[in-house]
């Protein structure tokens, strides 16, 4: 039978030769003794080669002591069994009794223990003193109490060994999990700054595509229509700059980040904007109505007023990508503890752009992530009447 032990610690040199000379020790304090009884007058006679057998034994059982942790119970028996002929080979039987019992498992510990006091028997049977069998007996006794001093030292080695690679195992553990904590955060940190420059920038950005592809593609514009877009384009493109850093102030540390030459992190857009937005549709020729019956829109809470915004957003901007020229309609209803409904339709079949605008394909799957995470939920897709529709319902809570 093989043991191995649960977390066996790592093997010095110094570790093995400190028990070789503690059990080369206690097995020459131990022939000493014997030789100098035996040479008591009226000791009883033993055979000429006993001592040197001792002596043999004892050292075969030292040589098997370095192999006590690859094989605990042959090494255990071998070194109980020799014990039972060399008093030089009980120092190496009790050293290999505590690793065999450091594994804690009783079965081996009691048969090695058996073959131990058996070899106590033994010995005192090859080897009777002067004293008689009483004396004989109490050796015996001694010897057993030895075994089991020592299957109790090893019972401790084991469980506290058990204990240390338990405390190592819950340290991998915590340092594993606070690792992915840290992954997880800094993919969430990644996914936040993505929705948010996505819903900033491509709003903004397909304004100015738009604009920019109407004054490359068309030569009919009038000075005074050239000069509009350009405007347009110049307005937007430093809105754009504008609200990327208002993007990047919500995200930064405001211990660690620049807020500005005020140092008063700037607001944020709202429920309370997306009037404003509307008219910029409407200014860039846009055709959108509009009804947005919000109670308390000024107590809504920042992050339902600021994704509700997002959201708005983005399905305007898709819009305009998507369906250029359709009109628009959006609604928006709510109120503290009901919840808040907004939806946007615009119709599908319409003519395309010469030159459409790029598609990022991430638009609808960002605010979808967004109202799940704010605790709600998003839908979209085509009606029988052929719209587009987009309905994102938002918690108020109260």
């Amino acid at each position: 039978m093989l043991l191995r032990n649960a977390s066996p610690l790592p093997r010095t040199i110094w570790g093995e030769t400190w028990r070789l000379l503690l059990a080369l020790a206690v097995g020459l304090v131990l022939f000493g003794i014997v030789l100098t009884d035996a040479e008591q007058p009226g000791a009883p006679q033993v055979p000429e080669v006993l001592p040197f057998l001792e002596v043999v034994f004892g050292v075969v059982a030292l040589a098997l002591l370095p192999f006590r942790r690859r094989f605990p119970l042959p090494v255990a028996l071998a070194t109980a069994a020799l014990s039972g002929v060399s008093s030089l080979a009980v120092g190496a039987g009790l050293i290999a009794m505590v690793s065999l019992a450091s594994h804690r498992r009783w079965r081996p510990v009691a048969l090695a223990a058996l073959v131990s006091v058996a070899g106590g028997l033994t010995y005192e049977a090859l080897r009777p003193t002067r004293d008689g069998l009483w004396f004989s007996l109490l050796n015996v006794v001694i010897g057993a109490l030895l075994v089991s001093l020592t299957i109790s030292i090893g019972y401790y080695i084991g469980a506290r060994r058990d204990l240390m690679a338990s405390l190592r195992d819950r340290a991998d553990t915590a340092e594993r999990e606070q690792a992915s904590r840290v992954a997880e955060a800094r993919a969430n940190e990644r996914a936040q700054i993505a929705r948010e420059m996505h819903d900033v920038l491509a709003h903004r950005i397909s304004l100015v595509a738009m604009h920019s592809g109407a004054l490359a593609y068309r030569s009919d514009l009038t000075p005074d229509e050239t000069t509009r877009t350009a405007a347009v384009i110049r307005d937007n493109a430093h809105l754009a700059l504008t609200e990327l850093r208002e993007v990047l102030g919500v995200l930064r540390d405001p211990t660690k980040g620049d807020l500005g030459a005020s140092g008063v992190e700037p607001p944020q857009p709202s429920l309370e904007s997306v009037q404003a937005l509307v008219d910029e549709e409407r200014a860039a020729g846009r055709e959108v109505a509009s009804s947005i019956e919000v109670s308390h829109l000024e107590d809504a809470p920042n992050a339902l007023s600021r994704n509700a915004f997002r959201i708005i957003q983005e399905c305007l901007t898709n819009a305009r990508k998507h369906a250029p020229g359709a009109p628009v309609s959006l609604a928006v209803t709510g109120a503290p503890g009901v919840g808040l409904d907004i939806r946007v339709s615009n119709a599908v079949a319409v003519p395309a752009l010469a030159h459409p605008l790029p598609q990022s394909g991430m638009g609808l799957a960002g605010v979808t992530e967004r109202a799940v995470l704010s605790g709600g939920e998003l839908t979209f897709g085509t009606d029988r009447r052929g719209q587009f529709v987009v309905r994102a319902r938002l918690p108020w809570r109260a």
